[in-house]
């Protein structure tokens, strides 16, 4: 229920959200509230339609159908994108599913120019923390000076285990008066097309979190906090971090979906699990 009242506020503000409306889906299915899954497929349909992505919204459409063939809604649905797809061409249906990889962490959402947390093409040691995309949002969009940037930025080093967490950019950027916080957090969240969740009010599920290396978490500052069914739910400050995504990648099964936070929230709940 938690689950559900936190990601039903998410999903308020940014409609067009399917990874979130894909977590709600199945959080309401666990506690069988059957009207409540066909209201959200529904909703995901219809973001997949305004996203262009006509096969998908079809596949989440028949799958409403599946539960209740008699809906008159849905059939009247699906006449619409019959008559779209005659004139356009239907999108690969996974390009609408939630991300399953790294490579697929910005797949929920159109693609920005850059897609935030996805491996890249090319040399596969060079490390992406993410201070290139961060330095064009603020630097290029003339929010700070280079100056005030190289002051904030930290290079992690790492050939050396942090022994704490290590602070977020846009933390440092707040605390030295630079740029407030609520504005750092609106800017990331926009340019990564990723939601922002309010951590502060989430059951953080803190053997989850020590399941994971405290290597990664504490030098990259993210924050592996739940887990819906074979997808892990972490929180970074960081949206660009693709090395960050690489290496938490690397360390589950699991698909990994990704939200940004706080980063108070973010070094409260790391410093307590790897104290």
């Amino acid at each position: 229920m938690q689950t559900i009242e936190m990601f039903e506020v998410i999903v308020q503000s940014q409609p067009g959200d399917t990874q979130s409306l894909e977590i709600l889906k199945e959080a309401y299915s666990k506690l069988g509230l059957e009207k409540e899954v066909i209201h959200t497929s529904k909703r995901i349909a219809q973001a997949y339609l305004q996203q262009g992505q006509l096969s998908s919204a079809i596949l989440e459409y028949e799958t409403v159908l599946q539960r209740q063939p008699d809906d008159a809604d849905v059939r009247a649905a699906l006449n619409q994108i019959e008559e779209r797809a005659s004139s356009a061409v239907i999108q690969p249906a996974t390009d609408g599913m939630a991300m399953a990889s790294v490579s697929e962490t910005a797949a929920a959402r159109p693609r920005p120019a850059k897609a935030p947390l996805a491996e890249k093409n090319g040399d596969k040691n060079e490390v992406d923390d993410g201070r290139k995309s961060l330095h064009k949002i603020y630097v290029e969009g003339k929010l700070i000076t280079a100056g005030d940037f190289d002051l904030c930025w930290r290079n992690v080093d790492l050939s050396a285990a942090p022994t704490d967490v290590v602070e977020p950019f846009i933390e440092t950027l707040y605390t030295k008066g630079i740029v407030p916080l609520e504005q750092s957090l609106r800017l990331l969240s926009d340019k990564s097309r990723i939601a922002y969740l309010p951590l502060n009010h989430y059951d953080v599920d803190m053997e989850l979190t020590r399941g994971f290396p405290a290597t990664i978490c504490r030098r990259w500052c993210v924050l592996p906090f739940d887990r819906m069914s074979k997808s892990v739910l972490v929180a970074t400050a960081n949206p660009f971090n693709q090395q960050a995504a690489k290496e938490l990648a690397a360390a589950t099964p699991h698909r990994l979906l990704w939200y940004v936070a706080a980063p108070h929230d973010l070094l409260t709940h790391l410093r307590n699990a790897f104290h």
